[in-house]
């Protein structure tokens, strides 16, 4: 109920709810540095510099605040202003969560000179709070091992942990927060005196830059803070995080109105004031918000969040501040740089007109394209059933493996959608150019979700889209090709869970009229010591298995292997397919260089 889930995503929870506690501290200007260190054991300890947790007797309660504060939930000093004016987490819970969903946890507080210490298992007190020595610092140390009866998964990851750290830090200048693992020694160090402009240009480290530095606009009015810094690239996709008390802003919000109200205002005005467009061409966000990067960061005593999954910001005050903030701010800028005002301006004025060929080319996609019976494309081989949450779709690579599939299927369920070749790269080109791309056109008509502004995911006639390419290099291009058109241009079909990757087996394994199938080295490894000289073959294509064998290995519900596509870091998400798929050659080579040691079979 309180960390969203049981897998792996509310197991890297706990360490951010207690982190939390600790930003809170940092929030009110009391610590200066936070330490994260995951042990050997599989426990993570959280040690911070603040003022220490409360040890004194709790009068209502007659039992030391921290045994309170640890065991009852709501518990925490952040309902009292008097304690936190502005905080993140989950409202008072999250100390206590993470000990009544953990197999142990210790916390140590260090404050009035003294060490104190106490043990709790289970959620439950297994110790008094005792004195273990004195101390000249003050500060909090919380170590917890999470509960391998309630969890799915206890082991953390290192980046994704990173990943949040990171975010932390940007959102909060000058905090200092490393993390260790005493598992590999990795560690990483994250201080931030610029802040969230800090984070812009980290987001656009692998991108070109149309002006430097980034902007920067900051505003404080009755106990709330708000900042914004944007920087515009000579990218296609925009990129804007959103950020209430810490916490990701996914569905936007009121920050996000006031922050898209105004550029669209202030860019407009200034480009009819110097006559900077054609005729009567107005630019519409969509238009303003092409190769833009920027993180609005709001602080305030009281957030509301809205929206299915409480990540939209419902503060009505907090547009008009930002509206009116980034406004004055822009012209401003603006009348200070004319040079990159109208470096901006012609920017989306191509972005318009190539939006306008855009829609002409969707018109044409939904009249034209490939038509065969009922509108969808002529490659395309439905199946019969109309419920799309029954309903499934392979994108193959290839016709010949398409072939295979269309006659290994279960028509009644599964359709089948053959490529021809690669799809263009969509990290390099605009949405006009995209949709001239016959293949992608075809994905777009057989889905039936509309692409871009137009995406409307209940029109899904699929609710699993499966990409299955060969075992080979081409077929990880593919597939990163599929996958960056689908972040970049379908993204809610992987927040909804709809994307999914094949796994057809690597190796089949024969002797006489046996035949077994391995999907791993070490499957074949096993497999072969348990039979005598096996006859091995490794596949590289789709194409090298039968309709029958693709059926039985890749395809089989009751059988097969999918990997579900999901979204945990948009930050490292958008860095990864910037890297892979962008126009800057250096970042990947780094990139290859520094994996390239991790690679499993290479084709040379």
């Amino acid at each position: 109920m309180y960390i969203g889930s049981t897998d792996t995503l509310g197991l890297h929870h706990l360490v951010y709810e207690v982190v939390d506690n600790s930003v809170d501290e940092a929030l009110g200007g009391y610590c200066k540095e936070i330490n994260v260190t995951i042990h050997v054991n599989g426990s993570v300890s959280v040690k911070d510099d603040g003022r220490g947790i409360p040890v004194d007797n709790h009068p209502q309660y007659n039992r030391p605040a921290l045994e309170i504060v640890l065991t009852v939930l709501h518990a925490g000093g952040k309902f009292n202003h008097d304690s936190y004016s502005v905080s993140g987490g989950l409202h008072g819970v999250g100390v206590s969560v993470v000990n009544a969903l953990s197999e142990w946890l210790e916390v140590e507080v260090r404050r009035n000179g003294k060490i104190y210490w106490q043990r709790y298992e289970h959620g439950d007190v297994a110790s008094d709070v005792e004195v273990r020595g004195t101390s000249d610092h003050t500060g909090t140390t919380v170590t917890f091992k999470p509960d391998g009866t309630i969890f799915e998964e206890t082991e953390y990851n290192f980046d994704i942990l990173s990943s949040r750290l990171r975010e932390l830090a940007f959102l909060n200048r000058g905090l200092r927060i490393t993390i260790k693992d005493e598992r590999s020694e990795k560690e990483n160090d994250f201080c931030y005196e610029g802040g969230i402009v800090s984070f812009v240009e980290y987001l656009n480290t692998n991108k070109e830059a149309l002006h430097q530095p980034p902007l920067y606009f900051s505003r404080s009015k009755n106990g709330t803070q708000v900042e914004v810094a944007l920087q515009y690239n000579n990218a296609y996709n925009e990129n804007i995080f959103t950020y209430a008390n810490n916490i990701n802003t996914r569905e936007g919000g009121t920050h996000l109105m006031g922050f898209r109200a105004a550029l669209t205002r202030t860019v407009n005005d200034y480009a009819r004031e110097n006559k900077l467009l054609k005729n009567e061409e107005k630019l519409g966000g969509d238009d303003l918000r092409e190769g833009l990067v920027a993180v609005i960061s709001v602080k305030l005593p009281d957030p509301q969040f809205e929206g299915q999954t409480k990540t939209r910001l419902g503060n009505s005050a907090i547009r008009g501040i930002i509206e009116s903030m980034v406004s004055e701010g822009l012209k401003e800028y603006f009348e200070e740089n004319p040079l990159v005002a109208t470096t901006i301006v012609e920017k989306a004025a191509e972005a318009l007109r190539a939006r306008e060929a855009a829609r002409k080319a969707k018109e044409l996609t939904r009249r034209k394209n490939a038509l065969g019976s009922g509108g969808l494309p002529g490659k395309l081989a439905d199946c019969s059933d109309k419920d799309p949450s029954k309903c499934e779709i392979y994108i193959v690579e290839g016709q010949s493996a398409g072939g295979s599939a269309k006659q290994g299927r279960s028509r009644h369920f599964q359709a089948i959608l053959p490529l021809r070749g690669k799809i263009l790269n969509v990290e390099r080109a605009r949405l006009d150019k995209i949709l001239k791309n016959a293949e992608i056109r075809n994905m777009i008509v057989a889905f039936g979700t509309g692409i871009g502004e137009d995406f409307d995911l209940t029109k899904a006639r699929y609710h699993k889209v499966v990409i299955m390419t060969d075992a080979d290099v081409d077929g990880s291009h593919i597939r990163t090709l599929l996958l960056t058109f689908f972040y970049r241009y379908m993204k809610p079909l992987i927040e909804a869970g709809y994307v999914f990757i094949a796994q057809p087996p690597l190796y089949q394994v024969k002797k006489g009229k046996q035949i077994n199938y391995a999907y791993s080295d070490s499957e074949l490894n096993l497999m072969v010591q348990s039979i005598a000289k096996p006859v091995i073959q490794r596949y590289k294509g789709l194409g090298e298995m039968n309709a029958e064998q693709l059926w039985e290995t890749t395809m089989n519900p009751e059988k097969r292997t999918l990997l579900k596509v999901t979204l945990e870091d948009a930050v490292e998400a958008d860095r990864i397919f910037t890297i892979l798929m962008g126009d800057q050659v250096e970042p990947r080579r780094e990139f290859i260089e520094t994996h390239a040691k991790y690679v499993k079979n290479l084709d040379v």
